[in-house]
């Protein structure tokens, strides 16, 4: 029997299937700790301790940048993260972990690799490939404009087209 061609919305499918299956095995590890997979994102970015701007964390975190502002806000609330003026650019701000917030950070951090090791889903050797290649497609893509796409392709590629 022939093999089905291999088709770029066949790795997207694997590639979001994977990406919700992991959030959702940590998803309880975080709701222990009242914090959501964005939050936990916009935390692990801000523990390097070099404060980042808004536009770096949103990217991080995978967020337009209204809701970012609304999540670091909570953030802000809840004194896990503070703001503050770049000293580069005064009209830009950058956002930084509390002491409290790193503490955060550090507890949630331990627990989600508690989790994810319980699972073992690949052999150490297995994850070094897949990160390898997962930043290998990222790095090929990120800044890549989606150029060449008509609407009829695009159309198609949702099952609209005719």
């Amino acid at each position: 029997m022939a093999r089905r061609p291999r088709r770029p919305e066949e790795l997207l499918h694997l590639l979001t299937r994977a990406e919700r299956l992991s959030v959702e095995r940590i998803r309880s590890v975080l709701d222990e700790f009242g914090c959501t997979a964005e939050a936990w994102r916009v935390l692990d970015l801000l523990s390097d301790g070099a404060g980042h701007n808004m536009t770096a964390v949103a990217e991080h975190a995978f967020l337009p940048a209204p809701t970012l502002t609304k999540l670091v806000d909570q953030l802000v609330d809840d004194n896990l993260v503070f703001r503050r003026i770049d000293p580069a650019d005064r009209r830009r701000v950058l956002a930084q972990l509390t002491p409290r917030g790193l503490e955060r950070w550090q507890q949630v951090s331990r627990a989600v690799r508690a989790r994810w090791a319980e699972a073992e889903p690949l052999a150490p050797e297995d994850q070094d490939a897949l990160r390898t290649l997962l930043a290998r497609l990222g790095d090929a893509w990120e800044g890549t404009p989606a150029e060449g796409i008509t609407r009829a392709a695009a159309a198609r590629v949702v099952g609209r087209g005719r």
